[in-house]
């Protein structure tokens, strides 16, 4: 985990204290080393914030090819580079890393060679030799990366705090934040600050301004499998086999371990000598804890058990925020929290996690609604998600169209400009007709990025590297195009082709047979309802005395008490920690 800042324009150079400043105030996402470096044109500056992970005796960034003065910012790893070095005849010597691979892969075929990487990254290359900045991020945005213009010249950093510490950047309530928890596409709660899009290159031309974007990686357009479920099972496994343990790192590393069937598998696949959990006292219902002592137990790894209880949520909660750069939804945000801080205190550096299956093999429960109905997921023992099937409840004899289905169980609040309507139907329409494929495009367009961007800020924070080997591109390909029987036939249990090949690597029964899914949820908004309300609601008073005209219905929102289900206090308690932030405050 490494940071990147910049910034391209014609008198860059004059500014190279103000970068330097930027790299800075992103210290922690790099402990081994902040430096900045400018082109040998003056029209660029590139700050790195180091986490050595690779080499922990390599140089720190950024990275410069003397021979053509192209200049590289990088953060992330990039998996396959040894095996790409070879292909395009790329040497790589003593105390070279995958930074240095990309560099000069950049310098031999250009922004083409994004194509072959297998990882995740953000990158931000300067390249004299067309003067162009150009910036880059990974297929499945697991790396973060921002951007705003400022007259003639682009400033972008791994962080929007870093880019409001560029300049004053006007607070702006999206529409889509009280419908889903947090900003959809590349927009942000900050006036001119924009999100990079996953999978998405930009090309910045520092002589005439003008700016060029485009999608470099189109996972729609993946042809279905054809393939027998044999067949599929097969090959699933072979690839599971392969791709999983090329993301551990040479390092001891730690590995999110829920008890559930993702972090299960990564347990067998990849032997992590630790093992973390997180339960509650007194939550029978989130505590999976015995069932990852048992796992833990079999691959013979230290399993660390972390119990958080009201007062540390109180007191991390301002961390959290500042971590997250904005409030986001994720129902497991305080429990990783929790796990990370703990890590790093083990000493740690890298961690492991099993973001993804849910998404590719119909993992979740709202999937199962709209895949089978409501009836038939209730009668097959969920009772549990009965406030959840409500949400489908139409006219009888009617069924509900899928993407208005999708809506609304993805809404949490009001959808006033129909946004999130907008982008289901958009990912509907992108699956050309397959309906589990649209589920899953609709999960990235809209619960996807708070997911997969909490968990490199938190892990950031503690300057950790986050990673999610489910995101193995030939890994998530195959996924995308299995059938969805090949993916789900149980109401109660989806991803059934992960199940198969858990079941045939020899994993307990109570994980590949599991019915119903816990992961790190939290019982924090239960808590805010209870013994914790009066300290909620005083929290949220205090930060609507002073808070911006246009947010106040969403602190609003959160006085009233909502179910155990319910986030909207979770949401407001979060935007209240935010506003009484000095770096949000100075930014707006």
């Amino acid at each position: 985990m490494c940071g990147i800042a910049g910034l391209a324009g014609g008198d860059a150079i004059r500014h190279e204290k103000t970068i330097a400043a930027m790299g800075g105030s992103q210290h922690y996402r790099g402990p081994d080393g902040t430096l900045h470096a400018a082109a040998r044109d003056g029209r660029a500056v590139l700050a790195m914030n180091t986490l050595l992970i690779v080499d922990p005796q390599a140089v720190p960034g950024p990275y410069l090819d003397r021979g053509t003065g192209v200049l590289l910012a990088f953060n992330g790893e990039i998996y396959n580079w040894r095996q790409q070095a070879a292909a395009w005849g790329i040497e790589i010597g003593e105390r070279e890393s995958d930074a240095h691979f990309l560099l000069r892969a950049w310098v031999k075929i250009g922004p083409s060679c994004l194509e072959g990487l297998d990882g995740m990254f953000a990158l931000a290359v300067y390249d004299p030799r067309v003067a162009k900045l150009f910036l880059a991020r990974d297929r499945l945005g697991e790396k973060p990366l921002y951007w705003r213009l400022d007259g003639g010249r682009l400033a972008f950093a791994s962080e929007v705090s870093t880019l409001t510490g560029y300049g004053p950047a006007p607070l702006v309530l999206r529409p889509e934040v009280t419908a889903i928890e947090t900003p959809t596409g590349v927009d942000t709660p900050f006036q001119g600050i924009q999100l990079l899009g996953p999978a998405t290159l930009l090309a910045f031309d520092v002589t005439s301004g003008s700016i060029d974007q485009m999608t470099w990686w189109h996972l729609e357009d993946r042809a279905p499998y054809a393939g027998t479920y044999t067949e599929a099972l097969a090959r699933f496994s072979t690839v599971l086999a392969e791709q999983i343990p090329l993301r551990a790192p040479a390092c001891d590393f730690a590995l999110l371990l829920s008890g559930g069937l993702d972090s299960a598998v990564l347990a067998y696949l990849m032997r992590p000598p630790v093992c973390v959990t997180v339960r509650y006292r007194g939550r029978d219902r989130l505590d999976e804890s015995s069932t990852a002592a048992v796992i833990a137990r079999d691959i013979k790894a230290e399993l660390v058990v972390v119990e958080p209880d009201r007062v540390d949520f109180t007191q991390a909660l301002p961390h959290m925020m500042r971590a997250l750069d904005y409030p986001m939804g994720n129902a497991s945000t305080f429990s990783e929290h929790m796990a990370y801080r703990k890590v790093s205190d083990l000493g740690l550096r890298v961690v492991i996690g099993g973001l993804g299956p849910d998404e590719f093999l119909m993992g979740y429960v709202r999937q199962a609604l709209v895949l089978f109905g409501p009836d038939a997921v209730l009668n097959a023992g969920l009772q549990a998600y009965r406030p959840l099937a409500a949400k489908l409840v139409h006219a009888a004899g009617e069924r509900l169209d899928p993407a208005e289905a999708v809506t609304r169980l993805i809404l949490r609040g009001p959808d006033p400009d129909g946004r999130v309507r907008d982008l289901v139907g958009d990912a509907m329409a992108r699956a050309g007709g397959d309906l589990a494929r649209g589920l899953t495009l609709a999960d990235l367009a809209t619960a996807w990025r708070p997911l997969v961007m909490t968990s490199d800020k938190l892990a950031s924070a503690y300057a950790l590297e986050r990673r999610s080997p489910y995101l193995a591109r030939d890994l998530v390909e195959l996924s995308y195009r299995l059938p969805v029987d090949y993916k789900i036939t149980d109401p109660a249990q989806g991803k059934r082709i992960l199940r198969d090949a858990a079941k045939a690597l020899g994993l307990p029964r109570e994980v590949w047979a599991s019915r119903d899914k816990l992961g790190f949820a939290s019982p924090v908004p239960a808590w805010l309802n209870g013994d914790l309300a009066r300290w909620a609601d005083a929290q949220i008073n205090t930060a609507l005395t002073d808070a911006p005209t246009g947010f106040r219905p969403l602190l609003e929102g959160g006085l009233a008490r909502g179910g155990r289900f319910d986030r909207t206090r979770m949401q407001a308690l979060m935007a209240a920690a935010w506003f009484s932030d000095q770096t949000t405050r100075a930014a707006a």
